[in-house]
């Protein structure tokens, strides 16, 4: 990708944001594999912010603020945004970016010894025996193992900030991409399809099921 021109007197990006629009552009330039088979490469950030938040796909959703901001500043430049844009989204569509789904089945057999940090986050009577937020527990009564991380019942916050980087990209960009069919995970036979539609109306639908919230306990809805 060619350094975007910039003209005096018109809108244009600070030195800082130059550096950072180089630097998502390196990161998704750069070739890796986000299949069960393979791993995301060590630039996308799978440690800050335990136990909820250090997950590879945060990386990718969180670096598409930045993208939507300089994009209203300086909208000639779109092609460069929204060649990142996909990028971030084609690596959020395969089996990394929801490796927590797809690998914490069942309570945490390491809630028992969590640091004394955690403590924060979980009731004081409970602290021990009762997972962290951020463990997704797939698989847990009633709702049994869900492999589809949009179609089920919990991982609301997966499909959420899926929708957010979804909705900045067709912002940018102003066509539909993203609402062709195009398969998540795409691991043998979890391959699961979706549009961007179809993921905003489930989503919907599952929060206008439990009017108090999906969030709330004694609910269908799992809060994770």
């Amino acid at each position: 990708m060619a350094a975007p021109e910039t003209h005096p007197g018109l809108p244009a990006l600070s030195d800082r944001s130059h550096g950072w629009l180089r630097y998502l552009r390196r990161k998704v330039a750069t070739p890796d594999d986000w299949t069960r088979h393979g791993r995301p490469h060590p630039h996308w950030d799978d440690r800050s912010d335990p136990p909820m938040a250090s997950w590879h796909r945060f990386d990718l959703v969180d670096s598409s603020y930045a993208v939507g901001l300089m994009a209203r500043t300086t909208p000639a430049w779109r092609e460069a945004y929204v060649e990142i844009l996909d990028g971030l989204i084609d690596r959020h569509t395969a089996w990394w970016s929801a490796s927590d789904w797809l690998t914490q089945f069942g309570h945490d057999p390491d809630r028992a010894t969590y640091p004394d940090a955690y403590r924060l986050l979980i009731p004081p009577e409970l602290f021990g025996d009762y997972d962290a937020p951020g463990w997704t527990a797939n698989g847990v009564e009633p709702w049994g193992v869900e492999l589809d991380p949009i179609a089920a019942d919990g991982m609301l916050f997966y499909k959420g900030f899926f929708l957010v980087l979804l909705g900045i990209r067709r912002l940018v960009a102003g066509d539909d991409r993203w609402n062709e069919p195009f398969e998540m995970l795409r691991d043998g036979d979890q391959a699961f399809t979706w549009t961007h539609s179809q993921i905003a109306a489930h989503l919907a639908a599952q929060w206008q099921a439990v009017p108090k919230g999906c969030h709330c306990e004694n609910t269908k809805i799992w809060p994770f």
